[in-house]
């Protein structure tokens, strides 16, 4: 019987721990000239504890590249390299990928085409609800097929999708193992990566072992390389501030750090990577019965906003507002911000909108006030509460009555995807590498058959979708563009800031893709 997994799906959307399904990254440079440890452990902040290591689950995706491999990779420019397979073809309605001969499981099966091919059926289920699959995956149903003589894995699409390489390639691929026990895959890997993960420990920390004899990771990079880690240890350090700290005194080797603490990490020869990120992408809870439903409010409260003063706060300095709601480096990034939200006095439209407010009353219609729940949580952002306070206050002098909560992650993650008590969500994204990330968080079917958690319905957007679709890859970046404009247009988002992190290094050297993904084979430990 296979397991269905709630549609927990910050790891899509709104946490810098998002399946990247394309794009730019970096290679971090280091000032070190120590020679290379050997078979040593590397210890690693995590900014949230991960409670199932399911890759096909919305919180292990994030960590699935230490114990998974996929079907390609991507290089830190953003290209396509060898994975499982040495060779790769695609239209827009097909893909094919010859597997490199000698993969392995971690139990030490071999793994063939028919396994991959399962693997694929198994994540692609709508009635499996694998949200973390889900957002790698294309947005169209298909079938995989496999032919164990010639090793090969073929995907079919029922729709063209311009990025198949992209999606279907890119998914973590479970071997017959775990496919056989989906429940095991919470506290155990079964995959052909280069670790596997072997210490679990509620909220951290967990540990993850070199494999032997692997020798199929990115571009056949393999784990016998000198300086590559023998073991990962992942600690849960929930402040920027205190990863900052660690890292500083060695007590951790990589970490993740974001807002003001990233100065106080300059000129002590940590290595770098920068990372592109929107900071503050906002959710409006547009489902049946929620004052935001309302196109028109929901157009005069973001005309309310001052962009430029919510930009500063979220990116603790001068800051610039978002263009666009995902990070720079994004194939068809845009500069759509400006030229597409609102900008219409807001006093003036809410009361064309029916709101009306006696003296400094609230604002009411037909007798109601308008009351709004707006959250966050710190998991995702050191400034977001200051966002959040900082738009509740801009909200309120217009008489709305804002109940401004801030959550934990696991609670953010229940209102937007089970209880659905939110009318505005606030948190941080690299968002996706490609477009098509964003459809099913911005159309379809809310929880639990779909990842539209704030209930967007936006028709415009669709059909520019279903358009851009038929378009091959980066040529349909216009069409891909001006659905995103409709977006702004009908405020069903707003992206608050441009923003940069940073994953950082003491006496490691490595390399990150889209969104600050470590490469785990190119992790090496200096002395």
């Amino acid at each position: 019987m296979l397991r269905r997994t709630p549609p927990v799906a910050l790891a899509a959307a709104l946490t810098a721990s998002a399946v990247a399904l394309g794009g730019c990254g970096g290679v971090a440079t280091s000032s070190t000239t120590t020679p290379l440890v050997d078979h040593g452990t590397v210890r690693i902040a995590e900014s949230s504890e991960t409670p199932s290591f399911d890759p096909y689950s919305a919180f292990g995706a994030s960590q699935a590249r230490y114990a998974y491999d996929s079907l390609v990779n991507l290089a830190p420019d953003g290209t396509l390299v060898t994975g499982l397979a040495s060779s790769w073809q695609a239209t827009a309605t097909t893909a094919a990928f010859t597997l490199r001969p000698g993969v392995t499981c971690s139990d030490g099966t071999p793994l063939t085409a028919s396994a991959v091919a399962r693997a694929l059926t198994y994540a692609g289920d709508p009635a499996n609800q694998l949200a973390g699959a889900r957002t790698v995956l294309p947005n169209v149903p298909f079938t995989a097929s496999a032919d164990d003589g010639t090793g090969t894995v073929s995907a079919t699409a029922a729709a063209p999708f311009p990025f198949l390489t992209r999606t279907i390639g890119l998914l973590p691929i479970v071997c017959p193992a775990g496919l056989d026990r989906p429940g095991s895959l919470d506290r155990a890997t079964q995959g052909t990566g280069p670790y596997v993960l072997t210490r679990y420990t509620p909220g951290g920390p967990y540990e993850f072992t070199v494999r032997d004899n692997y020798s199929w990771g990115p571009a056949g990079a393999t784990t016998a390389e000198l300086g590559l880690p023998a073991r990962i240890v992942m600690s849960v350090v929930p402040q920027t501030s205190t990863a900052a700290n660690l890292l500083l005194t060695g007590d951790i080797d990589i970490a993740h750090v974001s807002g003001p603490d990233r100065a106080r990490l300059t000129g002590h020869g940590l290595a770098t990577a920068d990372v592109a990120t929107v900071v503050g992408l906002t959710f409006f809870n547009q489902r049946p019965g929620r004052a935001l439903a309302d196109r028109a409010l929901r157009r005069a409260l973001v005309s309310a906003l001052d962009r430029r003063g919510l930009a500063d706060v979220a990116v603790g300095g001068t800051g610039i507002p978002a263009t666009d709601f995902g990070a720079e480096g994004a194939v068809c990034h845009a500069d759509l911000a400006d030229a597409n939200l609102p900008a219409q006095n807001a006093v003036e439209a809410l009361r064309a909108a029916g709101w009306t407010r006696s003296a400094d009353g609230p604002l009411t219609k037909n007798g109601q006030s308008l009351r709004l729940r707006l959250i966050t949580s710190p998991d995702l952002g050191p400034t977001l509460a200051s966002v959040a306070e900082l738009m509740a206050r801009e909200w309120t002098a217009l008489g709305v009555e804002v109940d401004l909560v801030t959550e934990t992650l696991p609670a953010l993650v229940n209102a937007m995807y089970q209880s659905a008590d939110f009318d505005v969500v606030v948190g941080s994204t690299p968002g996706f590498a490609l477009p098509v990330g964003f459809i099913p968080f911005f159309s379809g079917s809310t929880p639990a058959r779909g990842l539209n958690f704030a209930g967007v319905t936006n028709p415009e957007y669709d059909a520019l979708v279903a358009q851009a679709l038929r378009e091959t890859d980066t040529t349909g970046c216009a069409t891909w563009n001006r659905a995103a404009a409709a977006l702004f247009r009908s405020a069903e988002a707003l992206p608050i800031a441009e923003g940069r992190s940073s994953v950082y290094g003491y006496r490691t050297t490595f390399a990150t893709t889209f969104g600050g993904q470590l490469v785990p084979t190119s992790i090496r430990l200096h002395q």
